[in-house]
Order: structure tokens, then sequence, then C-alpha cells
């Protein structure tokens, strides 16, 4: 029985638990039409924000094991903070050689190996940890991050915010990691994407 990914994130941590003694498999699917991913970028003399789009997503129960995968469409990567002229050179030179190469790696992927429920979380503070390997430009780095989950009848929510250290995956524009002399033109190598996955029965 498919059911959707976010229906399986705000079940009670004791129903997670029963999940273990399932004999079969279920698929899990993520509504990429109700779900967003942003993205969060600082440097020394500002900082830019936008948004990636979502592909697809699913996460399976394979007899009590869960795993799963999220593919992104970084040829649709935007910026939110700027307009015209600057908004286009922006966009245009993230998705150039200089930054994620989106013609020769056009998706990102996250996969996941393993979520584990946080015992005694409180009420809207991060529930579950998730961990998996993130794939950016062809290459794969370990990933962990926090996830928070609200659930209301038929009704859910899940936002997770992934801080993701470009450096490591090769991604060098603006980065002291690289050129150390680059004085306030630097981008820091940290930067967020903002999960929003929103779902229901």
């Amino acid at each position: 029985m498919k059911k959707n990914l976010l229906l399986l994130l705000a079940i009670p941590i004791a129903t997670v638990g029963a999940f273990a003694s399932l004999k079969h498999v279920d698929v899990f699917k993520v509504d990429i039409q109700k779900s967003s991913v942003e993205w969060y970028a600082e440097k020394v003399t500002g900082k830019h924000n936008g948004t990636i789009r979502l592909i697809s997503g699913e996460l399976a129960n394979n007899h009590g094991k869960f795993g799963g995968k999220f593919i992104m469409d970084m040829t649709s990567i935007s910026c939110a903070d700027l307009e015209g002229e600057y908004k286009n050179k922006l966009e245009g030179h993230l998705k150039s050689e200089d930054f994620f190469s989106v013609k020769n790696h056009p998706t990102a992927t996250f996969e996941i190996s393993n979520m584990t429920a946080i015992n005694g979380a409180k009420a809207g503070s991060p529930n579950f940890t998730v961990a998996g390997k993130m794939t950016i430009k062809g290459i794969t780095k370990d990933v962990t991050f926090p996830a928070s989950v609200s659930f209301s009848g038929t009704n859910m929510v899940a936002t997770a915010d992934i801080v993701i250290d470009r450096s490591k995956f090769d991604v060098r524009y603006g980065s002291k990691s690289f050129f150390a002399d680059i004085g306030d033109k630097a981008i820091y190598d940290e930067f967020t994407m903002k999960l929003k996955l929103v779902g229901s029965l």
C-alpha cells in the first residue's frame, strides 16, 4: 500500500518502532506540488536566497528498514532576492562551471541511509535525525540533519534545514578553502537547503 512520505514521518515514535515487524515493502511518495526547496547563502558583503525545484521523492520501508531518494533539478536554481539583469546574471553564474555546472550535472540527489526518531523530542522541535548521502556535481558525501514534523488529521508538514559545505562538492568560486587571499570577496562555504514537505492522505 502506498502512502505519503510525510505521513510516515508524522507517525508517533512508538508506531514507527512497530514498522520493524512488517513483512513487506511499502513506498511512500512525496507530493512535489506542495513541497519546496529553498537555498540560503552568505558572503562577506551580503547574502542571497532562492529556490530549487524538487523533481521527485520517495521513502521505502523494506521489512522495517527505511531508505529513500530525493532528486532536485539544479537547472531550475533561481534567485529570489534580486530582479532583472542582476537576477539573471546571478542565476547564470550559479548554473555555470564556477558553481554547480548544471549542464554536466543537471540534478542533485539525497539518498536516505537511516532515519531515527529522537526520543523525548519536544513539540515544535526536531523529532527525527535523518542520515544519508548527498550528491552534488557528481560528488557524494555523508550528510546528517534533524527534521521537524507536525501532523493533524490527514494533513502534515515536515521541515528540515540541511547545512552543506559546498567546498566538499568542488564548488570553488569565492571559497577561502581554495583561494585564501580573496579577502572581502569571499563567499562562505556553508549554505543551507531549507526543505518544506507538505502532504495529506
